[in-house]
């Protein structure tokens, strides 16, 4: 199969399993909390009886549940590859996610520098309809990320970071920068579609540079390691920390912000640039030189 049409195939069996997830969630919500909570759900009334809980409902059913079984579903049944189009393999030295775990703190200063400048670029005309979009998701992740006590903050840690880490970069950085680079022949072209079309699914105009770079930085991880577990590490500790750090805002224990985007200046950015650059180096010649051996 020519991977254009694997890459179709692949957005169509997206597009159909988002469509009955979410009709199942709602299904769910209806039989068990009634038909006002699901109302409240499509009109996202915040304030109703049991909203959260039938978030947390149609966001597993309609969304989490049907990006992770996408690519297993392509991999297994329609490509009968699993062991290229997942990249589940563990056969890669650990080394590498100790310097996941470095890579991944020092490029928050280069993330926010990316959110303002993403900031002053003006929405065109025609992507408006996305400012309404991004008010809701705004909304409903607050719903979301309201924790009272430490046992949310392992429950959201969980869903949001590990969870939702381990789906997109199955989708992502498995199946469809998998497809792009044997359609491309060209692995650095693979990875930056993919950090696109990544950030673009998200649908969050003024997060879309910062969440390219996130993209990329994933992309890299998993094509020099041959593993998507990197990349999972990697989204889970970037996931985990937001959310950790929003119930420590929460919680009055910090007075940083998750919103705040002046929380470094620009010598920091400037370090945390070349600090990626060289720990990308390093990352690169430890997984190229334990590849033959591994193999």
């Amino acid at each position: 199969m020519h991977p254009s049409l694997q890459f179709l195939l692949l957005v169509a069996i997206l597009v159909v399993a988002l469509i009955i997830g979410t009709v199942i969630g709602l299904v769910i919500v209806y039989a068990a909390f009634g038909m006002n909570t699901m109302e409240a759900i499509t009109t996202l009334n915040l304030n109703a009886p049991h909203f959260v809980s039938a978030l947390w409902v149609v966001q597993f059913a309609g969304t989490t549940l049907p990006i992770l079984a996408t690519p297993v579903f392509f991999s297994f049944v329609v490509m009968h590859d699993p062991a290229s189009y997942l990249r589940t393999s563990f056969r890669f030295p650990v080394q590498l996610l100790v310097i996941v775990l470095v890579i991944t703190f020092f490029s928050f200063p280069l993330i926010e520098f990316l959110t303002n400048v993403n900031q002053h670029i003006a929405l065109p005309s025609w992507l408006k309809w996305l400012e309404a979009n991004q008010k809701n998701e705004e909304k409903l992740m607050t719903a979301m990320l309201s924790m009272k006590s430490i046992w949310d903050v392992i429950y959201d840690v969980l869903f949001i970071g590990l969870l939702t880490a381990v789906v997109e970069e199955f989708m992502f950085r498995g199946c469809l920068q998998t497809v792009f680079e044997r359609w491309t022949k060209n692995i650095h072209a693979a990875i930056w579609i993919t950090a696109i079309l990544f950030s673009a699914f998200h649908m969050d105009f003024y997060g879309f540079l910062p969440r390219v770079l996130l993209g990329a930085l994933f992309g890299y991880f998993v094509a020099w390691s041959g593993s998507v577990w990197t990349s999972v590490w990697a989204h889970f500790l970037n996931n985990g920390t937001v959310v950790v750090v929003t119930y420590l805002y929460q919680s009055k224990h910090s007075k940083i912000s998750p919103d705040d985007n002046h929380v470094f200046n620009y010598p920091a950015y400037t370090i945390s640039l070349i600090i990626i650059l060289f720990l990308f180096w390093i990352y690169r010649r430890v997984a190229l030189y334990n590849k033959p051996a591994l193999q």
